[in-house]
């Protein structure tokens, strides 16, 4: 129900500031949250439908709506977008259709086209790839409500096909039909004190259907298949518009308009109320309080165990006595040693940092609300303007550890932080556009949205990260609480279980069992381009996914210097960083069980984007895990007495 209320707090939200809008000082303006202002419609206003991208689940790979021959209105005008719905492929554009609030329309005809080979095959191809046209009207996107007989339930499928592919009665080939008359309902809350209405839904029935009319076609002839004056309309597609060579097609459609107890502040409770039932809510609680239960069982044995060998430590009295114990005690002569590529983990710890930070500041403000679907591309822009400015903490922490570990060259760490991670994202995310322009897709971000990444980086990232390492770099360093020996001391022989490739894998498998539920209503969302809005479980998620990470790492650690292996720096980070290999596995699994992409473009862009991810995952995790470690070794080595 958490769903339902938040659009109803977002309205109050604005309520209020429409208030103190009231007492503003002269010419000051009003603000409002984009996407989430109403619009009130008197009988008879227009009513702006637009249209965005042709999308399939089976290609991934979004097109323009004017890429096919569809009706054009006199002059296309590309609505502005942000840069988060650029990213996403988005194309929203002016439409030929016509509708007027509360005025329903019967047999609208928009426009009648001849196909030639080409066009003809253009369509096929699209019905093939089973394309969506995805419309928009008043910031609600156009949905096909499907009643499912089973569940006694209607479900809502984003846009409508362009087509679909049936064989004629008695006949073995398969033909081509598209949906050429649509009829569209626009659902309306009116308010009771005046005339004015708000739009609160817009779905479609599309049908394919063959027009016909009498003598030669001049554009406003009356036809027989459709026709308002004898009160014929489309209720079926008995007679279906096939697509081919020569063949003629006449597009029309409907309006109708239905009054609606949806307020204006839950009609986005539709959309976002898709998913398969309770089922799923369970099973998320279910994994939650199985963490929750493991993690409170590790803290437990780890705050005993602890206790009693710091105890034992402290109480231990000749040099003798010392020396016959074995553990975590022994190598606190090495266990602050700076490891090897030293300033590799300091790059990587300090971009950890700065995901952290983006990812909790973009969940919080998500969990208010402000990050809701109704701003389109709001979720993707927001985590690109934070990474930028949270390149100061990278720069800060990277600075840090960097001293610590008596380093002098501070700017050439601070080059490698800024440039490591965004650079190789970068040069994944240039070879999957190329091979986006080659398929002509308009999920292909264009030259000036690519100059705008780029401005982002080094106009704006790159310098908060020199500012932030200046700062951290003029701090004093970070002492250790013992002293490091000169001479390293030898790592004895490990025992099976404690070689560092088994204990890194196993150490990845908690954190990925935290996550992997939600994994899949998020894969399924970006995939199968549904909404995703459950971010208050994916908020609680996140915090026991952190818990999962620190206590996994400590645990190992803890066995590992008790092995008398000092060698925790990169093996902290490697245990909970190596859930986003599970991660990687998960999606390849996802791939081959519920995706039925078969272009092999198709194919590479989705690997290639869960590279990116699994790597984010890595780096994220791994930071997560390194700090906690670096946190527990201070602990228990200033808590004991150093002889």
């Amino acid at each position: 129900m958490e769903v339902g209320r938040r659009p109803q707090l977002i309205h109050r939200w604005i309520s209020v500031v429409l208030i103190l809008c009231l007492f503003n000082f002269e010419r000051a303006q009003c603000f409002y949250l984009p996407g989430v202002a109403p619009q009130d419609f008197m009988k008879g206003d227009p009513l702006i439908v637009k249209v965005n991208k042709l999308t399939s689940t089976k290609t991934q790979l979004p097109y323009s709506y004017y890429t096919l021959p569809y009706c054009t209105p006199d002059k296309i005008v590309d609505s502005a977008e942000n840069l988060g719905e650029v990213l996403r492929g988005d194309r929203i554009e002016n439409s030929p259709y016509e509708f007027h609030m509360r005025e329903p329309q019967m047999c609208n005809v928009v426009c009648a086209i001849v196909l030639n080979a080409k066009t003809a095959k253009e369509f096929k191809e699209k019905i093939e790839d089973e394309y969506r046209v995805n419309m928009i009207l008043d910031n609600l996107p156009l949905v096909m409500p499907i009643k499912r007989p089973d569940l006694d339930t209607t479900v809502y499928q984003h846009g409508y096909h362009i087509g679909l592919k049936r064989q004629y009665a008695g006949s073995k080939e398969e033909k081509y039909f598209i949906h050429n008359h649509l009829t569209f309902t626009v659902k309306f809350h009116k308010d009771p004190q005046s005339d004015a209405a708000r739009v609160v839904g817009f779905e479609v029935r599309p049908f394919s259907v063959k027009h016909e009319y009498d003598g030669e076609w001049n554009g406003k002839n009356r036809l027989t298949t459709c026709d308002p004056h004898a009160k014929r309309t489309v209720t079926s597609s008995d007679s279906p518009q096939e697509v081919d060579d020569k063949k003629e097609i006449i597009f029309t459609y409907d309006v109708e308009f239905e009054e609606s107890d949806i307020k204006w502040a839950s009609r986005w409770d539709t959309y976002l109320l898709m998913a398969d039932d309770q089922i799923h809510w369970f099973s998320i609680v279910n994994s939650l309080m199985i963490v929750l239960f493991l993690s409170g069982m590790v803290a437990m044995i780890m705050l005993r165990t602890l206790y009693r060998d710091i105890s034992k430590y402290n109480q231990l009295e000749t040099q003798e006595e010392a020396q016959e114990e074995t553990g975590w005690k022994l190598v606190h002569g090495d266990v602050f040693r700076p490891p090897i590529n030293s300033d590799l983990l300091c790059v990587y710890v300090g971009t950890g940092v700065q995901f952290f930070g983006m990812t909790v500041v973009t969940m919080t403000f998500a969990v208010l609300g402000f990050l809701s679907p109704s701003n389109r591309g709001g979720l993707m822009t927001a985590m690109l303007l934070l990474w930028a400015f949270m390149g100061v903490f990278a720069g800060y922490a990277s600075a840090r550890l960097y001293k610590m570990f008596k380093g002098s060259e501070w700017k050439k760490i601070t080059l490698k932080t800024a440039l490591m991670f965004p650079g190789i994202v970068f040069v994944l995310f240039f070879v999957l556009n190329a091979l986006i322009w080659g398929e002509k897709s308009s999920g292909a971000v264009p030259f000036g949205t690519m100059f705008a990444l780029v401005f982002l980086w080094f106009g704006i990232a790159v310098p908060l990260v020199f500012v932030g390492s200046y700062v951290g770099f003029k701090k004093p360093a970070i002492e250790d609480p013992v002293k490091t020996n000169k001479i390293p001391r030898q790592v004895p022989e490990q025992a099976w279980y404690m070689n560092p490739i088994f204990s890194i894998l196993i150490g990845g498998i908690l954190p990925f069992g935290a996550v992997f539920i939600e994994l899949f209503f998020i894969l399924t969302s970006i995939w199968l381009q549904q909404f995703y809005y459950i971010f208050g479980f994916l908020f609680i998620v996140l915090i026991i996914l952190i818990v999962t990470c620190a206590e996994i790492t400590i645990v190992l650690c803890y066995f590992q210097l008790c092995s008398e292996d000092y060698l925790w720096w990169w093996r902290s980070y490697l245990t909970s960083g190596s859930s986003a290999l599970y991660l990687f596995l998960y999606a390849a699994f996802y791939f081959f069980t519920k995706l039925e992409i078969t272009k092999p473009v198709s194919g590479m862009l989705y690997f290639g984007y869960m590279l990116i991810a699994s790597y984010a995952f890595f780096v994220l995790t791994g930071t997560i895990g390194f700090y906690a470690c670096f946190w527990f070794t201070r602990l228990i080595y200033s808590s004991v007495k150093i002889d």
